[in-house]
């Protein structure tokens, strides 16, 4: 779990990509790790992540922003319709 304040490292994807391609062909998250500077963790997070979507790269989390104003447009005729009852 994360620590308050921690800071999370990012990775440009190209990176990502290579460190996974050897991986894949072979080498240990271990001596990856130990190569790179990178915690073998992450390495094995990204494998995860490659398999289960096919791909690396943004993935937005949570609600669309678009989900929060059809919401209300749906409530606001909800309440439109029951008033008019």
């Amino acid at each position: 779990m994360a620590k308050k304040g921690q800071k999370f490292r990012r990775y440009e994807l190209e990176f990502m990509n290579k460190v996974l391609k050897e991986y894949r062909e072979g080498s240990s998250a271990g001596y990856l790790s130990n190569k790179y500077g990178i915690p073998v963790g992450t390495i094995r997070t990204w494998s995860f992540i490659n398999k289960r979507r096919g791909a690396l790269g943004i993935v937005k989390r949570g609600r669309s922003v678009g989900s929060k104003a059809k919401d209300y447009k749906e409530r606001y005729e909800i309440l439109k319709n029951s008033r008019t009852s």
